[in-house]
């Protein structure tokens, strides 16, 4: 299952699921602020890329994840990457930072900029940050991925990589990670 691709992000073989089927793509109209309309234990794998900042309440997002998920099944998460972001704005290094959603001149409103998208992200996304609601949602085997485009499960996540793109392999902007339910 694919959470949130958006217009752009539509991925074949997978089920799209999206809250947005005005301008985006997908096979389900699902919120995902909302419970899941899923079984327990009746998932393979879930695929999101710059979804779960979005959200208002990843504890519960990533506990429901988790119920849907069969024994063995991963969840693959990508967001903005906040270590990367903090790291940049420490190193005062305003060239990794774009100009999205608003041109800001300051490493300040650059990371403001980064991290808060105009209001649309909700959260920053730190590994520590998402490893622990991972884990306190029962996950094991929270993983990070460098480069980007890398994954554990191969067999779930190839045409995955496709959509995921990045140029900043040294400090990426997309933080990836990838949690098993054993």
């Amino acid at each position: 299952m694919q959470l949130g691709p958006g217009r752009n992000n539509y991925l074949q073989g997978w089920i799209n699921l999206d809250a947005n089927m005005f301008t985006g793509r997908c096979d389900a109209w699902v919120d995902l602020r909302n419970r899941l309309p899923f079984t327990s234990n009746s998932i393979d794998a879930f695929y999101s890329h710059h979804v779960v900042e979005h959200l208002p309440d990843l504890h519960f997002h990533f506990k429901d994840v988790f119920r849907c998920l069969k024994p063995g099944g991963v969840y693959r998460i990508g967001g903005p990457n906040g270590d990367a972001a903090i790291h940049k704005f420490l190193e005062g290094d305003k060239d990794w930072f774009g100009d999205f959603p608003e041109k800001r001149k300051s490493i300040g409103g650059k990371l403001a900029n980064f991290i808060f998208c105009k209001q649309e992200h909700l959260t920053i996304l730190t590994y520590s940050f998402l490893e622990e609601l991972l884990t306190d949602a029962g996950f094991t085997e929270v993983k990070k991925h460098l480069p980007v485009r890398d994954t554990g499960y191969p067999e779930l996540f190839s045409s995955c990589l496709e959509v995921e793109s990045e140029n900043t392999f040294a400090c990426p902007h997309t933080l990836i990670l990838e949690a098993k339910k054993t």
